[in-house]
């Protein structure tokens, strides 16, 4: 079966929250545009809409009410000290930092609120750092968390693709996988592939890919915003750096199956230049949803600073590592023991403070707008629901009355084997005698203890200094922590238009990228590592950026 060939002026490759940023700002300027993506309808929205809703803005009323004091300038000390920009391929990605910091720092926040977009009003000190002040991390809490999560995101740019579509300015087309980019005369002028069977797969359940049919659709510009690679671990393997040690045997996922990175070498096919495909962004405390969604299903554990964090050994990780400090430097350090996990010790007192699980269904509070639930769970006694599930039914999470138990216990869990006891029970006890006393030289301690000195980890995100052994905080918990895919850091090379460049840095006419098929912009925004809550910002903005663009000539 071969459908019609449609027309349109614009087309959208992917319907993430880039995809829809980019045909709503087409629909704006008055343009016709058609959507394409290779799953069913359930997943309008994408990988965005899993997502814990975090974003990064400067100098906002939201800082400035908790004490903050931020500035452009510090902002952009901290993302060019944390990117690491280093190659001829950055040229490009540097100009988007400094446009995406003018943006996060200037009218982000307010064209957001013009479509509902709200924030949480405690704001989240992500990526600390703990190196010098021209080292990575952020000096001030920038994590703020929308209302509604990453469907609160997504929510304002889909109602105005439906809106479209209800206008009949605009189509969607569900299981429409793309496998060539159409070219006439060195322009690329839509886009062609295979029509999938309809699947009654749920969001973010794997669908099949038998093929019904073949479709074209031609074009007068057409955006790639088709995400990254985080889905495919073949791919994740294939471009892991020898700088981050040997890729995991095992990993989890924290995206969904179809994160495939498919369309990135149908748009190299198409003479669009891919750079800085060893950057990658994956995090160390993933542990195994005991719900899983898609294959090998993981979440992330949002830590506070005050577990115990060790190597599959039984070592402590050196200063700064601890946890929420620095995600690369930490993937790094655990790649060169060898090993494919790690461990946390902490208490139940620490877990019910400290721990959040990223995910817009890990935190049905803040992504169903309740504010009863919301401080019934945050601020009642007690880890939050989604935390307590894991804490009964998670295969990680080991529960003991007394550090004997638990060292049993851990030694006995798959992978426990690694373990040296007498230096896990040496760990413990020694960190304890520290806690002791008001004067300290352990690191970390000095750390949470400075954390709490920001009223708003103090209220929901660092527990007070105690004894991991002190049975009023107990029982003690052991958290078995895996590699968790997430982001590609680089893609698709593109201009602050998001024209999509070829290996020469030109323009490859009529072709787009956005979101994390372009490395979230140019080809690699934040470099080597990226200062969180910046990736759903980077969507919106360089959606933004190409759906304008983009407009102005389909």
């Amino acid at each position: 079966m071969t459908t019609t060939p449609l027309s349109t002026d614009v087309l959208v490759i992917g319907w993430g929250l880039s995809g829809l940023v980019a045909a709503a700002e087409a629909l704006d300027a008055g343009r016709r545009v058609v959507i394409v993506d290779q799953e069913p309808r359930t997943n309008l929205g994408g990988q965005a809409w899993w997502s814990f809703g975090g974003l990064f803005l400067v100098d906002s009323p939201e800082q400035r009410r908790m004490g903050i004091k931020d500035s452009l300038e510090l902002a952009r000390q901290d993302w060019f000290g944390t990117a690491g920009f280093d190659r001829p391929e950055d040229e490009w990605p540097r100009k988007w930092a400094e446009a995406y910091l003018r943006f996060a720092a200037g009218e982000k926040r307010a064209w957001l609120r013009e479509r509902g977009v709200g924030f949480f009003p405690v704001v989240g000190w992500a990526e600390r750092g703990g190196y010098g002040a021209l080292g990575p991390g952020n000096s001030v809490p920038r994590f703020h968390i929308t209302w509604g999560t990453g469907p609160g995101v997504v929510a304002p740019f889909a109602a105005r693709v439906e809106q479209g579509e209800r206008e009949g300015r605009l189509t969607i087309l569900p299981r429409h996988r793309v496998g060539t980019l159409l070219t006439t005369d060195g322009t690329v002028t839509g886009a062609a592939g295979q029509v999938l069977a309809s699947s009654g797969a749920e969001r973010g359940e794997p669908s099949d890919r038998l093929e019904i049919g073949e479709f074209s659709i031609t074009a007068g510009a057409t955006i790639v915003t088709s995400g990254g690679i985080g889905g495919n671990h073949e791919l994740v393997r294939a471009a892991w750096p020898d700088r981050l040690g040997s890729p995991p045997d095992r990993m989890l996922s924290g995206v969904p199956a179809y994160v495939d990175g498919s369309m990135l070498a149908v748009a190299e096919s198409a003479g669009a230049r891919l750079v800085n495909g060893d950057r990658m962004w994956h995090y160390v405390e993933g542990i195994r949803n005991w719900d899983p969604v898609w294959p090998a299903h993981g979440i992330r554990i949002l830590p506070g600073p005050s577990s115990l964090w060790l190597d599959a050994t039984g070592r402590r990780l050196p200063v700064p590592l601890f946890p929420g400090f620095d995600t690369l430097g930490t993937l790094a350090h655990l790649r060169a023991t060898g090993h494919d996990h790690s461990w946390f010790v902490t208490s139940r007192q620490i877990v019910e403070k400290e721990f959040a699980l990223s995910g817009s269904e890990q935190n049905p509070d803040l992504t169903g707008k309740d504010i009863g639930l919301l401080v019934k769970s945050r601020l009642a006694k007690g880890p939050t629901g989604p935390v307590q599930a894991f804490l009964d039914e998670g295969e990680d999470f080991l529960v003991e009355d007394d550090l004997e138990s638990l060292l049993d216990r851990m030694r006995r869990h798959p992978g426990g084997d690694l373990l040296d006891i007498a230096h896990v029970r040496q760990e413990v006890i020694a960190r304890d005698r520290e806690i002791d006393n008001d004067f300290t030289k352990d690191a970390q301690i000095g750390m949470l203890r400075s954390m709490r000195g920001y009223r708003g980890d103090r209220l929901i995100r660092t527990a007070a200094p105690h004894r991991l052994q002190d049975p009023s905080a107990g029982p003690l918990i052991a958290v078995q922590l895996h590699v968790l895919t997430r982001k590609s850091l680089g893609g698709i090379s593109t201009d602050l238009n998001g024209r999509a460049l070829d290996a020469d840095g030109v323009p490859v006419p009529g072709l787009f990228a956005a979101g994390e098929a372009s490395g979230f912009g140019g080809g690699g925004v934040h470099g080597y590592r990226a200062l969180e809550g910046t990736f759903l910002g980077g969507c919106l903005f360089s959606g933004r950026q190409a759906g304008r663009a983009a407009a102005s000539v389909g």
